[in-house]
């Protein structure tokens, strides 16, 4: 029996107990007096309808999310916390280039209430998931508002030796743009809102988590723009497997120069090799960089034709590991940042 229940059972027994007890013996009055004052807290006691604890608001369930690539799952992770359930679709160390969806990832799809996507062209298999999964929930594209970085694909085919050829994004649009903070700051945005039209009770929540991960990134672009200043202009010019860093490159004046251009998963020809080296050369390049997912191949065999150190390992497409310093969006930023200004410091 519920205690709300008990009370309203036994008030009117225990009123008239009392009063029995007063009437038959004197001694009983001072016990009576006792249990007046018990009859009197326990009157007090509010006596809840049935129905209230029926109507009590029942928890919001975690809000299960997809998110297409690691470094987007873990922005999206930071921004919902504890109030979103993150899948992943092309994991940390796996090259989005050339992923290819699994019936498990269509299945996630089905069951996720939003689905974070970096847009840009970026995830050129997406289109196929979203129809085999038949997703209807909320789409959000977390690369809305930035300013896009363009390349004439025709000019820096011509430059390297190519004929134009296009490439897997179908575009001219560079889609790597998480790799500016300035933009990260717009990512974090878009995804507070995107949770926040999913889930209107903890709105607020959302968008206070993103101010404070916002507060961050602007933090850590003070400091990579204070260490890179240092560094001389002519020493700011690497070599990397692909073109997926130019807007970090714009954001702190360095000049990238890529083997491949924008997907990781081309091969460039003979010709094609014997024009990269030649331009890394002319370019005084620093430094030669290999990619988490790249082709240490083509970038060992540049630097033994043209004699340029390889500075180490850059984080383009994907995170590292949970517990390895690029795990996270930020330590990926911190790490990029820190293995350039160690190569390229006079």
């Amino acid at each position: 029996m519920r205690v709300s229940e008990w009370v309203r059972v036994s008030q009117p027994r225990l009123f008239w107990n009392v009063m029995y007890m007063r009437k038959k013996s004197p001694r009983g009055l001072a016990g009576s007096l006792f249990g007046l004052l018990l009859m009197f807290l326990l009157l007090s006691v509010p006596v809840l309808p049935a129905w209230a604890a029926s109507q009590a608001p029942a928890p919001t369930p975690v809000l299960q999310v997809v998110a297409s690539f690691s470094i987007l799952a873990d922005m999206v992770g930071e921004v919902g916390g504890d109030y979103v359930s993150v899948t992943t679709l092309v994991g940390a160390g796996t090259d989005t280039h050339s992923f290819e969806p699994s019936p498990r990832d269509s299945a996630a799809m089905a069951q996720a209430k939003v689905l974070f996507v970096n847009g840009l062209g970026f995830e050129t298999w997406l289109p196929r998931l979203i129809s085999a999964s038949g997703f209807k929930g909320v789409q959000v594209i977390a690369s809305k508002g930035i300013t896009p970085r363009m390349l004439d694909v025709g000019q820096e085919a011509h430059s390297k030796g190519k004929k134009p050829n296009g490439h897997s994004h179908g575009s001219v649009v560079d889609p790597h743009a998480w790799h500016s903070l300035v933009n990260g700051m717009l990512y974090a945005r878009n995804i507070a809102e995107g949770l926040a039209q999913a889930d209107p009770p903890r709105a607020e929540i959302y968008r206070a988590r993103a101010d404070d991960y916002i507060k961050q990134m602007k933090k850590l672009d003070n400091e990579v723009r204070h260490a890179l200043a240092s560094i001389p202009a002519q020493r700011r010019r690497v070599v990397t497997t692909h073109d997926a860093f130019g807007y970090f490159g714009h954001d702190y004046g360095i000049e990238f120069i890529s083997i491949v251009g924008l997907s990781n998963d081309a091969e460039p020809s003979a010709r094609d090799l014997a024009s990269i080296v030649d331009l890394v050369k002319r370019r005084h390049a620093s430094a030669l960089f290999l990619e988490n997912a790249g082709n240490s191949r083509l970038i060992e065999q540049v630097a033994r034709e043209t004699g340029v150190n390889v500075g180490g390992t850059l984080y383009s497409d994907s995170l590292g590991q949970p517990d390895e310093p690029a795990g996270t969006y930020l330590g990926l930023i911190k790490w990029n940042a820190g293995q350039l200004i160690y190569a390229l410091k006079p």
